[in-house]
Parts: C-alpha cells; structure tokens; sequence
C-alpha cells in the first residue's frame, strides 16, 4: 500500500517559529510538541509520514538527534506509529477510561450552536408553495417521475451558470434531493470501494459520512486559517496528495468553505483546474454556499476555468434558502448526467414535483431575498465575534469571506469534552473532529452565526464556562443542571 508522505518544507512552514515559546523546554519537546499541536489541528493529516529524520533536521537546521529525540517523544506518545523498513506514520494516540458522560438536559433548555441554517424565509415559502400549487395540473397528467428534473427547473438553474460565466444548457443539469443526496449519487458513479477521494481538511463532516459510508478513502488536504495566496488552499499539498495517491476524485468546497467560510481566489481556481487537468482528476466542487457571500461576491465559478478539465458541480437550496426545502442539483456534461440518470433507478426514481415548482418559483427572482439573508448573517457575525471578543479573547477564530459559520481554534486540545459538557452549561456544540478524519482538530469549534442576534453573549458565556471546566480537568460528570 503506498503511503503518502508530507515534504519537509511543507512540515517547516506549518511549524512557523516553534521555538520562540520562551520557555525552558529543550528543543526534542518543543518541536515534538509543535508537530502534535500540528496533528491536533489538522495541518499534519493522520495516515501521513513525516519527513526522514536527516531531512527534516536539515531543513530545521538541527542536530539529527534532536529530530530523533522529538520523533522518539511523538511515538511514545503515541502520535507517531513505526513500521519496521517503512517511515513513521502520523496517528493519534488511543483514548484511555469511559468517554465523557453527556450530561442530562432539560429539553429546550439550551442554545443550539451545533447547526449551521437559517430559519426559513416563510412568506416568501409560502408564496412559492401556493404558486407551485397552481401549477401543478399540467403535471397531474403524467407518471410525475422526473429522473434528472422538471425541464422549467433545469432552466432556471441553467440560467444562473449563465448569468454566473459559465455557459450551461438544461441538458447538464440534474435534479436532486438535495446536496447530499447529489453527493451519493456522484460517489456511486465516480468511485469504487477502496478508491481515494481527496477533501479539504476540515470539511463538511456529512460529505465525509458519505464517502466513509460509500467505503472509499478520504485523503485530507489541509485549508489553512491563516489564508495564503490562494486564500488558505494548500495546492502544492493537494496536488503532492493527488499524485501519490492516484486519487481518481477530488470533493472540494472553494465556495465560502464549510466550516471556515474561505473561499479560493481566481488564481487559485485556475491552478486547481491545472492539476485537475493533469491528473486526470475529477473535481466535485460543493457550491451549496456560493450566494452566502458577506464581504465581496466570489469568483466566476470553478467550472468555468476549467480548460478542459472534468469538473461536476454541485448546488442546493439548503443552505441560501431553507434546509427543509430539499433540493439540489448537479451541473456537469451531458455524458455524466446520463451516467447520474442511468444510476439513479437504483437509488429512487425523482425529486417530487412540488418541491421543484417551489424552487423554480424561487429561483426565478431570488436575488432580493438573498441580500436580506447574506445582511441577517451579516449582522449576525458581527454580534458571535463581538461576544468572542469580549469573552473569551484568548481564542482565535477565521472570519471567512461568507458562509455561516466561525471556524474558532482554542489553546487546548478539548473539543470533544467541551462538546459534552456545554450543553448543561446551556449551548450546543459541534466538536471539532467531527469535521476531520479521524480525531483531528481537537483545538477546533466551529461556530455558527445563525441564531438571534441577542442569544449570542448567553451562547458564548456559556461555551465560556463550560470551556473553563474542561480546561481546567474536572471532566463533564460535574456540571450542574440548566435551570
């Protein structure tokens, strides 16, 4: 099985200046412990091999015992896993004792910050619902089983390529049953039990449910907070990953990143469509969040530069519009739609006619209505960043371009037993990890800006205590009840 390897370079970079800690630690546990914050944090993905200990200590400048030493450290630790004639691979050490025991908690006693989706917009629902209805006759006369979607729906989808840059036909555009389904429908086509799909890291943790789910492999690619040229995209990293793993697939979100809310520059579409291209790589770009821009509106979409590359996007209602609403849809050529409708026979035989009246209606002139949504999540950040702020400063977080979300990074590594313990303290969470492959980003929150302006000071006061409880060691089995 061939192992992907992480360059030294790329390890220096992510260390930064790891040794100007002030503190007494020798240099062995300090970069030992600065590449496990690393694993921690997702930047070094699990599975990987570190660099030679003579390159590494050559691109650091150091002794190679010290390398050695930090390596040794790393295995004892249990970050790092050796193989006898192989290079050290990175892991993450086994949990010792129970898990965390959730606290119990009264019902709607709390704030929910584990999902990212706005209240739907219910007149304009309404509205859409009541026109769909009296459309409907002209349907009632066939079987109603649309396989790739009503043609007036496809249209207006096609349109909005269109006004977007990219030239589209209703002929390359499927209806689905929203994103995820889209999603299932994709990996059933382009993948095979075994195969190696290349992720942003973190991703949405559902599209990587799918992929686990579908028995392919996630090969994690890391989005950096701190941006970068490309607006946080390692490229070189993703195309080294594509090319040692001869991943046939890639599944991308440039579009205002879940959870970071991120989004790839031009150039950096063009470069992803270059090593796509030269890979022979597929390329699923998840658009669910592309209206949901809150600083500048994004670039001409992915698929538009890609210069002969295969490029499938993806899109939904979901997220811009009302999660409840579920429909999505899939642009590609004509050749992948025919393949997408052959398959889906097997899966069910249609989006309900209904709902793609509805979205059609939306759709149509839905330009209003997205501003008001993109200025209530306007305000909204402003207010989660404020109380982040005010309460808990020493954290850090990434104020994407758009999106719905505040990808928060704290100085422990207690995601998961902050997660159980915040909600007796009066707010949900979504561990980090859960947007990882297997146990990164323990250091990480993702915190969505969607609730009510005035619940945010109590949301974070709350993630405030339960985070000093968990921080400080006395485990989630002591907090007190909600009241």
């Amino acid at each position: 099985m061939i192992t992907r390897a992480i360059g030294a370079g790329s390890l220096v970079r992510d260390l930064g200046n790891w040794q100007d800690t002030g503190d007494s630690r020798p240099a062995y546990r300090a970069l030992a412990d600065s590449i496990r914050l690393l694993v921690h944090d997702g930047r070094v993905p699990l599975g990987v091999a570190l660099p030679s200990e003579r390159e590494l200590a050559a691109a650091l400048s150091l002794s190679r015992t010290t390398v050695s030493a930090a390596y040794a450290a790393l295995r004892e630790d249990g970050y790092l896993r050796s193989r006898q004639g192989a290079r050290s691979t990175v892991a993450v050490p086994a949990r010792t004792g129970s898990d965390p025991v959730r606290p119990r908690t009264p019902a709607g006693a709390v704030i929910d910050l584990s999902n990212a989706s706005l209240p739907a917009p219910a007149a304009e629902i309404e509205a859409a619902y009541a026109a769909a209805l009296g459309s409907m006759s002209g349907y009632l006369v066939s079987h109603g089983m649309e396989p790739i979607g009503i043609g007036v729906l496809r249209e207006v989808i096609a349109r909005r390529y269109r006004e977007r840059g990219l030239p589209t036909t209703p002929d390359q555009i499927m209806v689905t049953s929203g994103a995820q389904h889209a999603m299932r429908l994709l990996l059933g086509v382009l993948t095979d039990p075994g195969d190696r799909v290349v992720v942003d890291h973190p991703t949405y943790p559902n599209a990587l449910e799918a992929i686990r789910r579908h028995g392919v492999r996630p090969v994690p690619v890391p989005v950096r907070p701190e941006s970068g040229p490309h607006g946080g995209w390692d490229l070189d990293g993703l195309e080294s990953a594509v090319r040692q793993t001869a991943a046939r697939t890639a599944f991308l979100v440039p579009d205002f990143h879940n959870p970071t809310g991120l989004c790839l520059d031009e150039d950096g579409r063009r470069e992803l469509n270059r090593i796509m291209r030269e890979t022979r790589t597929t390329l699923v770009v998840d658009e669910t969040m592309v209206d949901l821009w809150l600083d500048a509106p994004p670039p001409p979409p992915v698929a538009a530069t890609a210069g002969g590359g295969s490029v499938v996007t993806v899109g939904s209602t979901g997220k811009s519009l009302w999660g409840g609403l579920r429909v999505g849809w899939i642009r590609a050529d004509r050749d992948m739609i025919v393949r997408l409708a052959g398959a889906r026979t097997a899966v069910d035989l249609g989006t309900p006619v209904m709902e793609q009246l509805a979205v059609a209606h939306l759709l149509s002139d839905v330009e209003d209505l997205l501003e008001d949504r993109r200025e209530q999540l306007r305000i909204r950040r402003r207010a989660l960043c404020d109380a982040l702020d005010a309460r808990l400063p020493d954290w850090e977080y990434t104020r994407g371009q758009g999106g719905m979300s505040l990808w928060a990074r704290m100085p422990e590594a207690v995601s998961t037993a902050l997660a159980a313990a915040a909600p007796s303290h009066g707010v949900l969470l979504a561990a980090g990890p859960r947007f990882g492959v297997q146990g990164a980003f323990e250091r990480f929150v993702r915190l969505p800006y969607t609730q009510d302006v005035d619940r945010f000071d109590d949301a974070v006061a709350a993630m405030a205590g339960a985070y000093a409880q968990v921080a400080s060691g006395r485990g989630a089995d002591t907090a007190g009840l909600v009241v």
